[in-house]
């Protein structure tokens, strides 16, 4: 896959996935699927996740870092994609956005969006606008039809919050392996600690059963989200993931944590020995489920 920048120009005639794919949930998949199978080159428009601060007048709290949105396009199928910072793009009226981005930089044949896409200096314009646009600049529009019931960004957010978890749009968390402070292995529960960006949202803090992506095989694993309470300090929110029956140096890789069921909150502990005692209690869970 190819990313591009608001200065390059597709050379092929392309389908152009437009929109801001936070989460990567079951309705951006069906307009990604529509770009891919088209018959043109598939491309994708987007904005960096951590360049959107606000959205629809609130603060946003992106789901997905813009390098896990990425890893999920090319996993789809996608070939090019532009995704600039919002700064870049938010003060051209619909207009030029369809003929300096839409037909300039990604040479579009056809734009697949969902049917509620807004886009233009302060979302001023909707599939109506982009249509005619199309008609001047030479691409047609494919708006996918998204029911009321459908899965959205913002259900996705409080369900994420409230630690629940969807089939249909399953929750991966997809980055490098950083070091910790090693506790883990202390307690012979050796950890994989993933951070969470500045902005982005975190689910809520607990223990989830989890599966694990490694060289293209899938482990069964557990993970605790959150500020490890029962260690002395302060600190920001991680990913641990114990990967059960595995052993294996990944640091500095990246890896894929799927999650499947919320278990527990997380808690602060009298000492050690009781986390160590409560981890084994979690993992005997996490076994049952599989």
């Amino acid at each position: 896959m190819t990313t591009i920048t608001l200065n390059d120009r597709i050379s092929q005639k392309t389908a152009v996935a437009a929109g801001i794919f936070d989460g990567f949930h079951c309705g951006h998949g069906l307009v990604i699927r529509e770009a891919c199978n088209y018959g043109l080159i598939p491309a994708v428009f987007t904005f960096r996740s951590e360049s959107v601060k606000f959205k629809h007048g609130k603060p946003f709290e992106y789901i997905y870092t813009n390098s896990q949105k990425l890893h999920c396009f090319e996993k789809a199928g996608v070939e090019y994609v532009l995704s600039p910072d919002f700064d870049e793009i938010k003060d051209m009226t619909g207009e030029e956005f369809a003929e300096k981005v839409l037909c300039g930089s990604m040479n579009a044949g056809t734009v697949v969006c969902g049917d509620n896409f807004r886009f233009g200096k302060n979302a001023s314009c909707s599939v109506d606008e982009l249509k005619v646009f199309g008609e001047k600049y030479g691409f047609s529009v494919e708006a996918v039809k998204l029911r009321e019931n459908d899965f959205s960004s913002e259900k996705f957010r409080t369900m994420l919050k409230n630690g629940e978890l969807s089939e249909k749009s399953p929750y991966i968390l997809y980055g490098e392996v950083v070091h910790g402070k090693q506790i883990g292995r202390t307690i012979n529960f050796p950890t994989l600690n993933q951070n969470y960006a500045d902005g982005q949202l975190v689910p809520k803090y607990g223990v989830y059963f989890t599966r694990t992506r490694v060289d293209g095989t899938l482990y069964n694993s557990i993970t605790n989200v959150g500020i490890k309470p029962t260690i002395v300090g302060k600190r920001t929110p991680l990913a641990e993931t114990h990967i059960l029956d595995f052993s294996g140096d990944l640091y500095g890789r990246n890896i894929e944590v799927e999650f499947c069921k919320f278990i527990r909150p997380e808690m602060k502990f009298p000492s050690v020995d009781e986390l160590r005692k409560q981890i084994s209690e979690d993992i005997a869970a996490v076994r049952s489920f599989m």
